[in-house]
């Protein structure tokens, strides 16, 4: 934790009093270090490069980033290969597993959109592939229980297909997928990033590829519990998180530099896997509720027909996104 490289100190969170303060114009008082605050996300994601900036230079306290994510809010199983024991104070996730979790946790919250991946289906032009109608009968590289694999759903129904029509194929690990798609194990892969980006690389000029513009794009969010955010001492550790993630993505999105070498240092990756791969993600750092909501209650259909469970009302998926986070953020103003 670089103490001495903060870019501002932390403004009024809510109308609380908090020993130690300062106060503002308005009087309300400011706590010149909120205290120390637990993250768990997939740390070998690039989604999370502004959590990663946030926790280094702009929030004024400690700030822990762990692998994990939702999980660690809830207490549900660490995901396999992808969990830090330990309770997070926020989380990232991506929207899909915050539908798949909230079903048994419903006091989980959305507070804020901190990226979006801007998923691709790569696939081998030899295969026969020319369209994503050509996916039928292939096999295709996914995780359907994941936000790549609803991806993949969507742009498979703007060609009248589902997963029905092609063979799902299962490939570990992760770094494991442009080896198969080289040794023509497989005709496709949808993933994340830099794993889509290994693979159109060894495709070389046997490559096409199908994006998701105008169909889907991966909301990653910063997530955290309504448990939470009704312990004030916690709001006001949330509250200035959210400010300092919505700053340093503003940093990433005009100098992505420190950001990218966050993520090849936490996530292992190599500088040209980051550099070639940067372009498919965006970094909004927002919370547009009602856009987010649709995508809410478009998925939740999907998964709760795979999971065999009544899909949600789109009143009881509303309950999800809390905006009064990034309300109160918004509000502190951006302190440099």
């Amino acid at each position: 934790m670089l103490m001495g490289m903060r870019h501002y100190v932390a403004a009024v969170l809510a109308p609380m009093v908090l020993l130690g303060g300062c106060a503002t114009a308005d009087g309300q008082d400011v706590p010149a270090n909120p205290g120390p605050i637990a993250v768990h996300g997939n740390t070998s994601t690039f989604e999370i490069s502004p959590v990663f900036l946030a926790a280094q230079d702009y929030y004024p306290g400690e700030a822990s980033v762990k692998m994990g994510g939702i999980p660690n809010l809830v207490g549900e199983p660490m995901i396999a290969g992808f969990g830090e024991a330990g309770v997070a104070d926020v989380a990232t996730h991506a929207e899909t597993q915050a539908l798949r979790y909230s079903v048994r946790n419903p006091n989980l919250r959305i507070i804020l959109n901190i990226s979006q991946g801007l998923y691709r289906i790569v696939a081998r032009r030899s295969a026969g592939i020319k369209s994503v109608a050509d996916l039928a009968g292939k096999r295709v590289a996914t995780i359907p229980t994941t936000s790549s694999g609803y991806f993949l759903s969507r742009m498979l129904g703007t060609a009248g297909l589902t997963y029905d029509d092609i063979q799902v194929s299962t490939v570990s690990p992760l770094d494991a997928w442009a080896q198969a798609i080289d040794k023509r194990e497989v005709d496709a892969v949808v993933i994340w990033e830099p794993y889509s980006e290994q693979a159109a690389r060894v495709l070389g000029d046997d490559l096409i590829e199908f994006d998701g513009k105008g169909v889907y794009n991966e909301w990653f969010n910063l997530n955290t519990t309504a448990e939470n955010l009704a312990d004030p001492a916690k709001r006001a550790k949330i509250v200035t998180f959210v400010r300092g993630v919505m700053d340093a993505a503003a940093e990433t999105r005009t100098n992505p530099a420190k950001a990218q070498a966050l993520v090849v240092e936490r996530g292992g990756f190599s500088a040209s896997d980051v550099a070639d791969a940067w372009k498919h993600h965006a970094f909004p750092a927002n919370l547009p509720a009602d856009e987010l909501l649709a995508v809410l209650v478009e998925e939740e259909r999907w998964l709760a027909e795979r999971d065999g469970r009544p899909a949600r009302s789109r009143e009881e998926l509303a309950t999800l996104i809390d905006t009064s986070v990034y309300e109160e953020a918004l509000a502190l103003g951006n302190g440099r």
